[in-house]
């Protein structure tokens, strides 16, 4: 049985550190649903507040209100209307309730969180993305032409056609829908020192790297190329030393190669390959216990 690709495809951005991130970048299935929830949310907030100033109303004269609560209705309409998205997208991580609800978020194209200037673009062009419009008259004549209709094809053609499934407001703000959720690799790193694995194995089963540890180890495995054996030290030592103590090791060990053993254990061990070549570490033992040991056995040099 083959299986079907899903219609949302994924996008990698490489970063300054040449990590690249993959991102899902969420369709017209996932961002409709998300677009009308957000719809109803703002809808729901501009019958509230208008529902409250009719309270309001009875509690003092409304006729002595006058035009200003009119004008007050279409400013609270106007708003919440243009300016829901922005200040939701800019102030909650690219993310509206409707996103929210749908699992999917805005970025730059550049893969960071969206500020204020490019939320704002990107709503302020949603009109443009609704069009062309239509005239509800054209259903029916019984309708009143006066109800309009948006379409929304202009933003359906530009996300099919476009590479990130971009609609025209994002295309000028610079930014991309993506699911909620990301995944990242490093271009491998090769390692010809037979040390690395050998020391690797030393590490216990049962040690699990966060996620940022791992990209940690993954920006200094990348780099460390470029810095001098003592700088590596230097720079290793401020993760080495806890996981020092908590492997049982003992303290003299090279902070650098613990450091790249655990990039190989966490990118680059095999389960199924072959175990290690113990042998590299010319009968060194990493572990506090085994030196202690040896101590022990060492013959005595006094005098009997």
């Amino acid at each position: 049985m083959t299986s079907t690709a899903p219609l949302d495809t994924t996008i990698a951005v490489v970063t300054p550190e040449n990590i690249a991130f993959e991102y899902q970048l969420a369709g017209l299935f996932r961002r409709l649903p998300a677009y009308l929830i957000d719809l109803l949310v703002r809808w729901a907030v501009i019958i509230l507040l208008v529902v409250g100033l009719f309270m309001l109303g009875a509690l003092i004269d409304i006729a002595s209100l006058g035009p200003f609560a009119i004008a007050g209705m279409f400013v609270t309409y106007f708003a919440i209307s243009w300016f829901y998205g922005t200040f939701m997208e800019t102030y909650y991580n690219g993310r509206t309730v409707g996103k929210w609800a749908c699992g999917i978020r805005v970025i730059d194209i550049e893969g960071r969180p969206i500020n204020g200037r490019r939320a704002f673009i990107r709503n302020l062009l949603r009109i443009a993305d609704m069009a062309p419009m239509a005239s509800a008259g054209m259903l029916s004549e019984d309708i009143s032409p006066v109800f309009i209709i948006p379409t929304g094809m202009f933003g359906i053609l530009t996300m099919i056609l476009t590479r990130r499934m971009q609609r025209l407001g994002d295309l000028a703000a610079g930014t991309m829908v993506i699911v909620d959720e990301r995944s990242w690799r490093l271009p491998v790193a090769k390692v010809d020192d037979p040390r690395v694995p050998a020391l690797a194995s030393f590490v216990p089963a049962d040690y699990r790297i966060s996620r940022s540890m791992a990209r940690t180890l993954a920006v200094y495995a990348e780099r460390r190329h470029y810095l001098t054996p003592a700088r590596r030290r230097e720079v290793a030592r401020h993760l080495a030393v806890p996981l020092i103590d908590r492997f049982e090791f003992r303290s003299d060990i090279d902070p650098d190669l613990l450091m790249y053993a655990l990039y190989y254990k966490t990118f680059l061990a095999d389960a199924s390959a072959e175990l290690p070549d113990l042998g590299a570490l010319s009968g060194y033992s990493p572990l506090k216990r085994d030196m202690n040991r040896l101590r022990n056995e060492e013959p005595s040099t006094q005098p009997s």
